[in-house]
């Protein structure tokens, strides 16, 4: 009885770390086109936010782990690597993130801030036409 006791509880144990090895990281639903959006709105959010706000610094964090779990996530995709949509939004991530980790504590340049507006709508439009 011992035994069986013992394999059971094995058996949870690999079934529960399995599903919460499989659940969905950072959030992302999985589809592109929609997680695309999410992480512009986001991405927005943090961007625009004043330099002098008291959760300036909580709003970058969930902006960087954002972009983590994006570009975690859609990378070795394949099938995104061709879509203009997915080469825009990962150029404008990785301006935004080489800034967060370059100058963590100074301003977004009104020069890149305009670079990554111009680019989110890039992306935005060229996921409208499914590209």
């Amino acid at each position: 009885m011992k035994h069986y006791w013992s394999r059971l509880l094995a058996l949870v144990l690999v079934v529960v770390i399995g599903l919460m090895g499989c659940s969905s990281g950072g959030g992302l639903s999985g589809d592109y086109r929609q997680d695309t959006l999410d992480v512009i709105g986001i991405l927005r959010n943090a961007i625009e936010m004043p330099q002098d706000a008291p959760n300036k610094g909580e709003v970058q964090a969930e902006a960087r782990k954002k972009i983590n779990d994006f570009a975690a996530r859609y990378q070795r995709n394949g099938s995104l690597t061709g879509l203009s949509s997915f080469t825009t939004m990962r150029t404008a991530l990785n301006s935004l993130a080489g800034h967060y980790s370059s100058y963590p504590n100074r301003p977004l340049p009104a020069k890149l801030k305009q670079r990554l507006e111009l680019e989110f709508k890039q992306v935005e439009m060229a996921v409208a036409r499914g590209n």
